[in-house]
């Protein structure tokens, strides 16, 4: 069967009617079936020969087909064990794909050991792979996928992924608007990230209940080498917007206590030439970064004087 047969709303309900089976919504079950928007999406993920392609939730396997034909290697991850089979039916005919039957993540903050295991390995075939991330993301995965996915090592070159609309306007909001949040500031400071395109509920079967948007992430080398520990900052900027409203000097106090008294503190957002009624919903991606880094050394210094006056 080809590819598009198995993107029609008709065909996948005698499909899942003569399976025996129901859409999991709580599973983000939700699947493309516009054949144009899932071109448009194979498309822009721009899928070379070389490239090894990780797909979040084959569902029945229909845009995996598609990949599958582009890349050297395509591994897809699909929980749910009728789609699972499903999935496996449609990419049978293609020996370059793994088809995991796991949960992507091992925790929310954690990719599953599984998955990174089976891609590493894939990357390693060949000095010339690089990774690419094109999925239709469930929803109630895609922040930690893609979070934990740019925190990585991996030699990740794109991502397109569908996801929430909400979510999207989060990752692409600026500063002093209601959207911008720690998960802004943790992509824009390492990747440019841009909405492609908005989708509406009817592309999609069973119709979610909200828009979705189409998103692009795209690494940035030159961002990424500013900072100084990736670890450090994307604690620091998660611990800052729990409360991004408050004054910044207060919550950095508060957060770094135990390692750094009030002068020291004070004098890091001195140097930065950051006044005392700053907010950390007010500073862009890249002067908390520079913040981090600053924080960061300063606690350093004051361990290693500490250490030499109790020796």
């Amino acid at each position: 069967m080809k590819s598009h047969e198995r993107q029609t709303r008709s065909y996948l309900m005698k499909l899942f009617q003569k399976k025996g089976f129901h859409p999991q919504t709580h599973l983000g079950q939700n699947f493309l079936i516009d054949l144009n928007i899932v071109e448009y999406i194979v498309s822009r993920a721009e899928v070379c020969p070389d490239d090894v392609v990780l797909e979040i939730g084959a569902g029945t396997g229909g845009m995996s087909t598609y990949l599958a034909e582009e890349a050297a290697a395509l591994i897809s991850v699909e929980v749910d064990q009728n789609m699972h089979g499903l999935a496996s039916e449609a990419l049978a005919p293609y020996d370059n794909v793994t088809l995991l039957k796991c949960d992507a993540l091992a925790n929310k903050n954690t990719l599953s050991s599984e998955v990174l295991d089976v891609v590493q390995s894939k990357l390693d075939a060949a000095p010339e792979r690089r990774l690419v991330l094109v999925s239709n993301l469930p929803y109630n995965i895609a922040t930690p996928v893609i979070s934990n996915l740019v925190a990585t090592d991996l030699p990740w070159i794109r991502m397109v992924v569908t996801i929430q609309l909400e979510l999207g306007e989060r990752m692409v909001a600026k500063p002093s608007t209601s959207d911008y949040s720690a998960l802004s500031v943790w992509l824009q400071a390492q990747c440019g990230v841009n909405i492609l395109k908005t989708l509406g509920p009817t592309v999609f079967w069973p119709r979610p209940k909200v828009n979705s948007a189409i998103v692009q992430l795209l690494p940035n080398k030159q961002k990424r080498e500013t900072i100084r520990d990736r670890a450090f900052f994307h604690d620091f900027v998660r611990r800052l917007f729990h409360q991004r409203r408050k004054l910044l000097r207060s919550m950095m106090v508060s957060m770094y206590r135990k390692q750094l008294t009030k002068p020291e503190m004070d004098a890091i957002l001195e140097s930065l030439e950051l006044k005392s009624t700053a907010r950390a919903e007010e500073l862009a991606p890249h002067v908390l970064v520079k913040l981090a880094n600053s924080v960061q050394a300063a606690i350093g210094v004051s361990k290693m004087v500490n250490d030499d006056a109790g020796g």
